[in-house]
């Protein structure tokens, strides 16, 4: 019986590989939130209701696909995995369980810079999460780092680059920021909106419209914009004029939620300038590269996740309601759950509360939703 790491399995999701996935956690927890791959089967049988054994189901489990079974945290799934190989049956589980999907990122490269260097995303699968490295020179930035920190230290470790920068494009609502312990790890500056910043009890470098921020001795400069609306501070950067980092204002599939703070009436109209006025005055040249992606199919073949602010202007619904009744209506209406603990998270992220390791990962349990479509 083969143990099968997040990694592998988000190679199958990029890869789009037919693959079949018996998920035993219960109805509720696999409909909330579930690995998701456009090729991908599921069958969803709670672990309580296979301690008799796992006949039931045989006829249901493929034999011409791979299987994975998946639970919570793994036990169950390797008891469930055992029943099958003890039925005949080849059979993976997931190591680490959902957990451990929550937590995985896979490192993509996006493309070149103008004067040398890189700009390279990373994919948490799981989550719907995106953060982003700037490359050059031997320096980096790292924009809407994660809580997995190790992640990004070994990465800059491997390419031989000093972490110099670290931003949070706004007050995170939905995942707990890596960035400030990234910064006290590494000497580097940590920025923060200060319109998000009210109550944050630790130091940080004021992001504020105008601000540019050289990486590396090339011409990288790292613009910032302010794009309100998500939250008040939220904060775009136009990097080597090349790539628009949206953070959580626009998606490629999607635009940003205005509630997460208490205050969607208040923001719409920030929302609606932002998209609709500041965006517009960019060019349709600009590659965006946003802090989440919603759904699996916003996914290019390489598993990145971008698209010009041209093609967005096209046919992203959400920039192209006009009238602003119905635009109201849309991003305050109807709108889906809020984020899993997400007072806690703003809290976290806010230095108020210190929650240890395993309360982080419960926390965070979940899909993304700082999105409506």
């Amino acid at each position: 019986m083969k143990a099968m790491t997040s990694k592998e399995v988000t190679k199958k999701v990029f890869n789009k590989e037919p693959f079949f996935i018996l998920d035993v956690r219960n109805e509720s927890d696999f409909n909330d939130w579930k690995i998701e791959g456009e090729n991908f089967e599921y069958l969803n049988i709670p672990y309580f209701d296979l301690l008799d054994g796992v006949e039931e189901i045989l006829d249901k489990v493929p034999t011409d696909k791979e299987v994975i079974v998946v639970c919570a945290k793994e036990g169950s799934s390797v008891m469930v995995a055992e029943m099958l190989e003890e039925a005949g049956r080849e059979v993976s589980y997931l190591q680490g369980g959902m957990k451990a999907w929550s937590e995985h990122l896979e490192p993509v490269k996006v493309g070149d810079l103008k004067d040398g260097g890189s700009m390279y995303q990373f994919v948490r699968i799981g989550k719907g999460c995106l953060s982003y490295a700037v490359v050059s020179n031997g320096e980096a930035a790292l924009i809407d780092a994660t809580r997995m920190t190790d992640v990004y230290l070994d990465f800059a470790k491997e390419l031989g680059v000093e972490i110099k920068h670290v931003f949070d494009t706004h007050l995170h609502a939905d995942h707990i920021s890596g960035g400030r312990k990234i910064a006290e790890a590494t000497g580097a500056t940590y920025w923060l909106p200060p319109k998000d910043a009210d109550e944050v009890t630790f130091s940080y470098q004021s992001l504020e419209d105008g601000n540019n921020v050289k990486i590396g001795e090339t011409n990288i400069d790292i613009n910032a914009l302010y794009t309100p609306g998500h939250t008040i501070g939220s904060t775009s950067f136009v990097v080597d004029e090349k790539y628009l980092l949206s953070g959580d204002i626009l998606f490629i599939d999607s635009i940003g939620r205005p509630d997460l703070a208490g205050k969607a009436e208040d923001w719409v109209a920030d929302l609606r300038n932002s998209l609709y006025t500041r965006y517009k005055q960019l060019s349709d040249e600009l590659v965006v590269l946003p802090a989440h992606f919603m759904i699996i199919e916003e996914l290019n073949e390489d598993g990145s996740v971008s698209e010009k602010l041209g093609t967005l202007f096209a046919k992203n619904h959400g920039l192209n309601i006009e009238d602003e009744a119905e635009f109201r209506r849309l991003v305050t209406e109807n709108l889906p759950p809020q984020p899993n603990a997400y007072q806690e998270i703003r809290e976290t992220n806010m230095g108020k509360i210190s929650p240890d390791d395993e309360k982080q990962r419960e926390m965070e349990i979940g899909p993304n939703r700082c999105a409506v479509r």
